[in-house]
């Protein structure tokens, strides 16, 4: 699997790009700032890039920025933004569109190598792969008219699980339920959102989506 790192800082930089070699992965490039990061994207194609929220000249949004193109020019790269804090409202600007092959970690999250590397994983493979941090805040936010209302506390937890990119059974093993009933869950879940199946929609996506947009 192949990868590009843009992190302004050399020495975290440099540890992510030796954890991640450690662990199989291929870096391909590494980047200090966004507009290098793009060049090396363009030239190399990787199947991931972590990418800084906060990067030069400003160290404002340029990350997440960045991010937004390469999923425009380049939807054969998947995106892992990191953040030294939970930022919300980046958060909520980067799932919007679409949670498929894209994530949002915090920085502290790379110490623990099984949890990051798998993250870096399932966003390569398609998925989504976002902060307990950010899932817990979201799951605070509220409103009169939330869409999530109907859903009991159990459908909560799972769809929160759902947002981390919790597969059925891991979030059968996180919850210490069997997988059967993580599926009635899920299935509750759709049916309380008006998502029936429909061969063009994902509505895992379509959930998870309902989930971010809710405050």
């Amino acid at each position: 699997m192949r990868v590009v790192i843009a992190e302004d800082s050399v020495l975290l930089r440099e540890g992510i790009a030796r954890l991640l070699e450690e662990s199989g992965f291929e870096v391909v490039g590494q980047a200090t700032d966004a507009e290098e990061l793009l060049r090396k994207v363009r030239a190399h194609k990787p199947d991931v890039a972590i990418i800084d929220v906060r990067m030069p000249p400003t160290h404002t949004d340029e990350g997440l920025r960045a991010a937004h193109r390469i999923r425009a020019e380049h939807p054969g790269t998947a995106v892992l933004v990191l953040s030294q804090y939970v930022e919300e409202a980046y958060a909520l600007e980067l799932l919007s569109e679409s949670s498929e092959s894209t994530g949002y970690l915090l920085k502290d999250r790379i110490a623990d190598v099984a949890t990051f590397t798998d993250a870096v994983r399932r966003v390569a493979g398609g998925g989504s792969a976002l902060d307990p941090e950010v899932v817990s805040l979201l799951l605070g936010r509220r409103r009169r008219e939330d869409p999530l209302a109907v859903l009991t506390p159990g459908e909560r937890t799972v769809l929160g699980l759902m947002a981390e990119g919790r597969s059925n059974a891991a979030m059968a093993g996180a919850l210490v339920v069997s997988e059967r009933a993580v599926e009635k869950h899920v299935t509750g879940i759709f049916s309380k959102l008006d998502l029936p199946p429909a061969p063009q929609d994902h509505r895992r996506v379509l959930a998870v989506l309902a989930f971010l947009r809710s405050p």
